[in-house]
């Protein structure tokens, strides 16, 4: 099982941005973008394939952009126009068996220790 790094987390006030990244296996199909939330469950933000194709939840269509850079082999995700309800550990995980966008927690089998993200109003 490969363990994914994320970085770029931190604190913003409410309508502010922030970028993520996440190195990227080589071989992975499908990536996303994960949140959990306290006393909440994990949810899916944002996927996309090596192919380039994304998905977003509600939440994140429109303000979060995620990008895949197949070079550098480093997953994004920018987020703006932060609110705080985006508040929360934010995980990149990866799919090494189907090119699908999916947001659902189970398609993916390796996962980061996650960033946290506080968006305060």
């Amino acid at each position: 099982q490969v363990e994914l790094v994320e970085s770029g987390g931190g604190s913003v006030q409410a309508g502010g941005s922030l970028r993520l990244s996440c190195a990227a296996p080589p071989y992975a199909l499908s990536m996303g973008w994960f949140r959990q939330a306290p006393g909440k469950e994990r949810e899916g933000v944002a996927a996309i394939t090596r192919s380039g194709a994304t998905s977003y939840s509600d939440s994140g269509r429109g303000r979060f952009t995620i990008s895949l850079d197949n070079a550098e082999n480093t997953l994004h995700l920018q987020m703006n126009t932060l609110q705080p309800e985006d508040t929360g550990t934010y995980t990149c995980a990866a799919d090494f068996w189907r090119d699908s966008a999916s947001l659902s927690v189970s398609r993916y089998t390796s996962w980061g220790q996650g960033t946290q993200v506080t968006v305060s109003s």
